[in-house]
């Protein structure tokens, strides 16, 4: 009697439902890869392997097949929130078993400041040094820094501005900050010592002459050179080319947008250098008191770039005020770039890499072993890990702020389902069909 074909199929549909059933199920789950039982035929060998009309026994599983399609990617409101588009795992090891891959972004921090999943087992990337510097060598946990970033002193100041051409000389014989009509133009910025400490620098634009300016700079009001009679003195004199721009070899026309040649002074007014390209080096900035009454630390050495500026009939205008100091300052957060960059952003607006994430793909991802907590392990049919930062090869991207949904077709799946639970149906009524005909064999007298 063919009892052993219905109880099979019996077996197989009931594997199949409860594969329907975990899809179903993980359909909220992030990460989550969809899986479908793949049926086989059976039959019995005859004893000679011969026999061209053998009745099979039934079907099998032949394999719960997983499906690495891409997921949806929706955004949330986690920075710390990854998803993959594209190919690749993200990494994650306990510090004991071997290492562990997932599709699962819901990344957060530790006590420790690892980045860690909610198994608790640590994204594995790539660490940077104390300057940002990533070095992909062998993968380890990351950890972001708890330290802050150290300050770093102004040694390069950039200026670019227009001069006024039509601008009056200025009056009186020497600069009087308190007197606006000593001088021409004035603009201000923020500058940095060796411990952070701030200090406003203001330059002071005097015309002397045509296509002659005499430039003089104050540290919160105090000048950076004054005379002996305690007045400010000029730290450099810029002479432009009639046509507003530097002069070129061989007589040709000026170049537009730098100042021609530019003369440094000491104290006494006796000149230093003369230099040209609009590069010069500023006289060191003295210890000058600040708001708190502490006094700031010299600067000094500072570069001066006047590159770019130029003389014209137009009016005062600065293009470009920048320099390279700021003051020490504390994480505030973090963001991860597509190509998998950990940027640490800190509290004095400076930013610097600490640490890059590292995936890995397979071969034969349907090989992989699932084990719970949205995370598979390796075997011999998945093939060793391919390892590299996102965007590479066939890497996929990072996006921040955003998980890779199921890829479970929740309205495929239901429709599953019913034919599922009709091939049970069947597969009862072929052993019901089974048992009529046994119970009249039975009764026959």
């Amino acid at each position: 009697m063919g009892f052993q074909q219905g109880l099979s199929g019996l077996n197989v549909s009931a594997r199949n439902l409860e594969v329907i059933g975990n899809n179903v199920a993980n359909t909220g789950t992030y990460g989550a890869k969809s899986a479908r039982a793949e049926f086989a035929d059976m039959y019995a060998a005859a004893l000679n392997g011969a026999g061209s009309n053998n009745i099979g026994i039934g079907a099998t599983v032949g394999a719960v097949a997983q499906q690495f399609t891409q997921g949806n990617i929706t955004t949330t409101e986690n920075p710390m929130d990854l998803a993959i588009n594209g190919g690749g795992f993200f990494q994650l090891s306990d510090g004991k078993n071997p290492t562990m891959y997932s599709r699962n972004g819901q990344f957060k921090l530790n006590r420790d400041g690892f980045i860690v999943n909610n198994e608790g087992h640590k994204l594995l990337g790539y660490q940077a040094d104390n300057q940002g510097t990533v070095v992909q060598a062998q993968a380890s946990p990351l950890r972001l820094p708890t330290a802050g970033i150290e300050p770093n002193e102004t040694d390069l100041i950039t200026l670019e501005m227009t001069f006024d051409s039509r601008a009056a000389v200025g009056t009186g014989s020497t600069l009087n900050v308190n007197d606006p009509t000593s001088y021409n133009f004035a603009t201000s910025q923020t500058a940095y010592d060796i411990k952070g400490q701030n200090l406003g620098l203001t330059y002071y634009m005097r015309k002397t002459g045509p296509d002659n300016w005499d430039m003089y700079a104050t540290a919160n009001g105090t000048p950076i050179l004054q005379d002996a009679f305690g007045n400010p003195a000029r730290v450099a004199s810029i002479t432009f080319p009639s046509a507003g721009g530097a002069p070129t070899s061989n007589n040709a026309a000026p170049a537009q947008g730098d100042p021609g040649t530019i003369t440094t002074y000491d104290a006494d007014g006796n000149p230093l250098a003369t230099t040209s390209g609009g590069v010069f080096t500023l006289p060191d900035i003295p210890s000058v008191a600040m708001s708190s009454g502490a006094m700031t630390e010299v600067i000094s050495g500072v570069q001066f770039n006047l590159a770019g500026s130029a003389e014209y009939g137009t009016a005062f205008g600065v293009t470009n005020l920048a320099q390279t100091g700021y003051a020490p300052g504390q994480l505030s957060s973090i963001t991860v770039e597509s190509n998998g960059i950990v940027m640490a952003r800190y509290s004095n607006g400076q930013s610097k890499p600490a640490g890059q994430v590292e995936l890995a793909s397979f071969r034969n991802p349907q090989g992989l072993q699932p084990l719970g907590g949205n995370e598979w392990a390796s075997t011999f049919g998945s093939g060793d890990p391919i390892t590299g930062v996102p965007g590479d090869g066939n890497m996929g991207v990072l996006q921040s702020g955003a998980l890779e949904e199921s890829n479970v077709d929740l309205t495929g799946e239901l429709v599953n389902m019913i034919v599922a639970q009709r091939t049970y149906q069947a597969n009862a009524q072929t052993i019901k069909t089974e048992d009529q005909v046994l119970q009249t064999l039975v009764n026959l007298r």
